[in-house]
């Protein structure tokens, strides 16, 4: 390889290094200020107590509370809550507290938890890897006093090659389940985030996509078994659960039916070697025609082959002005040489070149989408976290027609006027068509070209977010003409309040009707009636969790 080309191929694992930043999806927090005025307040040291007691009744062998049980007294308190948080909107000081955090070590501690919180009237959140946009699993703006049941203990991973299985618990992180598989053998993959910070836990229960999505579908399509903790607290597996609850489960969104324990998944092959490459192009470089005709193609390509577009602003433009950028990220199951054949077949207009391309394991593919630098070992992905940090808010579409290139003309225009504006379009098409809309919770299947995500960043915390909060919401209004609509289709992993929520234990099911049906389509109302089946008094509940239907309505 000569000089030249390893320069170029360090360039395009740096680029996506930078831009894994911007993706969000993971984190801690540097915020330390805690609800300490809450822990000399009698009335909580009093749940607390009465807590404890109760857990302890009711588990195999008590929580060690120095290492499991962490209250605002103690100073690792906060550490611990900013851990697993990514979005930082929601670690102001202002931000509702929990009364304490435990982190269970077995799965009776799991159990124990749901049956002290019911039973005290405690409201109880859940989080396995932090990663809800709206904060929903770290805090509750409309009930107090809430607890977290924080599942990042929980991490046992045991692969099984012979029969392409694997056992996860909630708390592991997707790249942790990655490595092990790939620790077994190289030729099984699993086809679920790119976000290698994911919770296995609650990333499943929205659906979970990824690059392997278009030829396998989503890690929602390949789950066999799961274990689950229900309203009494109970350990469930499949047969016990019945195929209702089963079903609801599999991409209803998270934390509405129970606490996810275990999903046992199925493995899929991946070829011993892989295709990556990452293409940008600028205004000036023709991006509008050229994503005008990935729009066209991106769902219909061969179903190895996902290209998403990432889209940002950069500085690079005519005199130095900001530009906007489109830098098609890819991954391809097979070698560059059947790879270029495709692109020439199917999307010449990118110019993909045989230097653009980077042969490498699966494994290797899943640090570069995730954009790790080139020469990152796998075990990274045995950290399961990362530094970044940011505040944001993001916004959700399903894109059903190209959007002209006068369209996206405007659109240009308004991600220059914001800060750090960020768009990823993920294709649709293959699996993901052939996929009934009702086989599991997650609708958007047949007919979807692509999704878009929406995302602005910002790094002075309240002083201006109404600001960039006011320009997502612009910029969703502006492109209501070019995407789905009736209902304008939303994906429920990319969180987002200003659809709609709950007020409080007395949910209203015509109002949830209004974002459930974004999220949902039709699946919503056979989600409501499981909910009223397997949790009538609705213990397990957040701001855009599943209702049950009213007591008037129940026959």
């Amino acid at each position: 390889m000569s000089k030249k080309e390893q320069e170029r191929k360090t360039m395009a694992f740096s680029f996506i290094s930078v831009f894994s930043l911007l993706l969000l999806l993971l984190s801690s927090s540097t915020t330390t200020t805690a609800s300490i005025s809450r822990s000399n307040n009698p009335t909580s040291n009093f749940i607390e107590e009465k807590f404890i007691q109760c857990f302890n009744a009711n588990t195999e062998f008590a929580i060690p509370l120095s290492t499991a049980f962490f209250t605002p007294n103690n100073s690792t308190f906060s550490s611990v809550l900013q851990s697993k948080a990514q979005n930082l909107r929601y670690l102001v000081p202002s931000m509702p507290k929990p009364e304490f955090i435990i982190t269970p070590l077995s799965e009776s501690h799991v159990q124990a938890a749901v049956i002290c919180s019911k039973e005290l009237r405690i409201h109880l959140r859940v989080r396995s890897g932090g990663h809800d946009y709206e904060g929903l699993s770290y805090v509750s703006e409309i009930e107090s006093p809430f607890i977290i049941v924080d599942l990042s203990r929980l991490r046992s991973i045991k692969v099984d090659i012979e029969d392409n299985s694997a056992w996860v618990e909630a708390g592991a992180t997707i790249g942790e389940v990655y490595y092990r598989i790939a620790e077994k053998s190289k030729t099984h993959g699993f086809p679920a985030g790119l976000c290698t910070s994911l919770g296995i836990g609650g990333h499943i229960t929205g659906g979970a996509y990824g690059s392997m999505m278009r030829k396998y579908g989503l890690g929602a399509d390949n789950v066999i078994d799961a274990r689950i903790v229900d309203v009494n607290g109970r350990v469930l597996e499949r047969a016990a659960m019945g195929e209702d609850l089963f079903w609801a489960i599999r991409g209803g969104g998270g934390a509405s039916f129970g606490i996810i324990l275990q999903w046992k998944i199925k493995l899929v092959p991946v070829p011993a070697t892989v295709t990556v490459f990452t293409v940008t192009k600028s205004l000036e470089q023709d991006a509008t025609k050229i994503l005008y005709r990935w729009q066209k193609v991106a769902d219909k390509l061969d179903e190895d082959l996902f290209i998403r577009v990432i889209i940002q602003v950069a500085g690079a433009g005519k005199k130095g002005e900001k530009t906007v950028t489109t830098s098609y990220n890819a991954l391809f199951l097979g070698d560059a040489e059947r790879l270029l054949q495709v692109m020439e077949q199917s999307f010449p207009e990118l110019g993909l070149t045989q230097k653009d391309c980077i042969e490498t394991s699966w494994i290797k593919s899943v640090l570069y989408i995730a954009g790790y630098p080139s020469n990152t070992p796998p075990e990274i992905l045995l950290q399961g976290k990362s530094s970044f940090k940011n505040y944001f808010k993001a916004k959700s579409d399903f894109v059903k027609e190209a959007i002209p290139e006068t369209a996206l003309e405007g659109l240009w225009k308004r991600l220059l006027e914001e800060d750090s504006p960020l768009m990823i379009w993920n294709p649709y098409g293959g699996m993901m068509g052939k996929i009934s809309e009702s086989e599991t919770p997650f609708p958007h299947r047949k007919g979807n070209k692509f999704k878009i995500q929406y995302l602005t960043l910002w790094q002075d915390g309240d002083k201006n977010a109404s600001k960039h909060i006011d320009w997502i919401q612009g910029l969703y209004s502006h492109m209501a003409p070019y995407v789905s609509m009736f209902p304008r289709a939303a994906y429920v992993n990319y969180r987002d309040l200003d659809l709609g929520m709950n007020k409080n234990i007395n949910t209203s099911f015509i109002e949830a009707s209004v974002w459930g049906a974004r999220y949902f389509k039709d699946n919503f109302n056979r989600l409501v009636k499981v909910k009223t089946k397997v949790d009538p008094d609705n213990f397990f509940r957040h701001e855009q969790s599943i209702p049950p239907l009213p007591v008037e309505a129940r026959f």
